[in-house]
């Protein structure tokens, strides 16, 4: 489920009979959960809302779905080997290590 640009998972209770949801692509949690879709869905924009609400009450900034930047440290060594092996098939090093995360996902 997408909404405002959050991003969610559902999973079902089947002894409650519930569906239940969290937004994964930030790092604040929302929580939401529905007897059906149409509630399940309703619950989820009520949640991003009332986050969203909540974080302007406060004067702070709402967690921004993920930026598609991330700090990776790795041993020196293999920054070498992976700059040379980009170079060597004439890309940068973002768009090789893109491809190779890419294709393992």
């Amino acid at each position: 489920m997408k909404y405002k640009g959050y991003e969610a998972v559902v999973s079902v209770d089947d002894e409650q009979g519930i569906f239940h949801g969290e937004v994964i692509n930030i790092r604040d949690v929302i929580t939401f959960q529905g007897q059906s879709f149409s509630e399940l869905k309703q619950a989820f924009i009520e949640s991003v809302e009332d986050y969203l609400e909540f974080c302007a009450q406060r004067g702070e900034e709402p967690d921004k779905p993920f930026s598609g930047r991330f700090v990776v440290r790795i041993d020196p060594e293999l920054h070498k080997q992976i700059s040379i092996k980009a170079k060597q098939e004439g890309k940068s090093l973002n768009t090789w290590v893109s491809e190779k995360l890419s294709s393992g996902v």
